[in-house]
């Protein structure tokens, strides 16, 4: 694995899987300068390695893939700015937003009874909503359309969603993480830029963040972060939507749009951008913007395979204050 690792700084001990072509037939070992092609066991990106560059090849499910190109990242100090997701990373909200799938899937298979396994769970969260609903789908109820399911998704999204914003809805749907508030005000009082990213769209996420910034007395979120990028508004009949659903993660637009527009940060300073992520497709699309990946616990990274990917992997925001700036 050594000049996989090598071109990108990765550990050594990088988890991968060694393919003989990229899926879509493209790129083959020993033809046209690939050297290899390697996947981590979550099986989500393709990298393809030359002598010199490292390709990554992003699967969809919704029939549009893509390749960019992938840089090696490092740590230097100061830290200028922190680009954090928020669901699973500042906000637990996945158990809630995987009980709508459930339900959706509940209506779509005309099943009260139905309920997701665990192997599901790296598939029905850190996505856009399409990705979710097109992987159940498949694996459930094979035929029906899309459309019908995001009818229903949002169906049941917009009514959980007002009785929540009521004081109605479902208890402690949205909790802040741990240490979340004493993190957030330690890079704001040294001066570190802040940027909110989810591939969540624009009425899933503000809610959350709303809860957990009312929850800590923090005001309003969209005063104290410096940018807030969500995947934007649901393509629904009657009204505009956004590109969304198309570009989530793992494509690195969320974190790229974040950084070099939301808060300025020049190309040449990516190595003191940071991004931190709890989620396997999360760390996929700052590595691939070309920021430093920071790995925290309680998501699927550990279970996905993906660590090595990390510039670092850390529990708590404890440890990750300790890893921004030690001596």
């Amino acid at each position: 694995m050594s000049r996989f690792t090598d071109l990108l700084g990765l550990r050594k001990d990088c988890e991968v899987i060694e393919l003989s072509a990229c899926s879509d037939g493209f790129h083959q070992v020993g033809r046209q300068g690939v050297e290899m092609v390697v996947t981590q066991p979550d099986r989500k990106v393709e990298y393809i390695v030359y002598s010199d560059r490292v390709l990554a090849y992003v699967k969809s499910a919704s029939g549009y893939p893509a390749y960019y190109p992938v840089e090696e990242t490092h740590l230097e100090r100061p830290v200028k700015a922190v680009l954090m997701d928020l669901d699973g990373t500042t906000v637990k909200s996945e158990s809630f937003w995987m009980w709508i799938i459930e339900m959706t899937c509940q209506s779509l298979m005309g099943d009260s009874k139905f309920s997701l396994e665990e192997s599901d769970i790296p598939h029905v969260s850190g996505h856009s909503v399409t990705e979710h609903l097109l992987y159940c789908i498949n694996k459930y109820c094979p035929g029906k359309p899309i459309a019908e399911a995001r009818n229903f998704y949002f169906e049941h999204t917009h009514r959980e969603m007002n009785a929540i914003l009521e004081g109605r809805g479902r208890a402690g749907a949205f909790t802040p993480a741990e240490g979340i508030k004493d993190f957030l005000m330690e890079l704001k009082g040294r001066g570190v830029r802040l940027g909110l990213v989810t591939s969540g769209l624009y009425e899933k996420a503000y809610p959350e963040i709303l809860s957990a910034f009312e929850t800590l007395g923090m005001g309003k979120p969209e005063d104290f972060y410096d940018c807030i990028i969500s995947a934007g508004y649901p393509l629904q009949k009657g009204s505009c939507g956004t590109l969304g659903e198309l570009s989530p993660k793992p494509h690195p637009w969320l974190y790229a749009e974040t950084g070099a527009v939301g808060l300025g940060m020049e190309r040449r300073d990516r190595h003191h951008v940071v991004g931190i992520e709890d989620s396997a497709a999360g760390v996929h699309a700052i590595k691939l913007a070309g920021y430093v990946t920071v790995g925290i616990g309680g998501g699927n990274i550990q279970k996905s395979g993906t660590v090595g990917l990390c510039d670092a992997y850390c529990q708590n925001f404890s440890e990750i204050l300790n890893l921004l700036f030690e001596a």
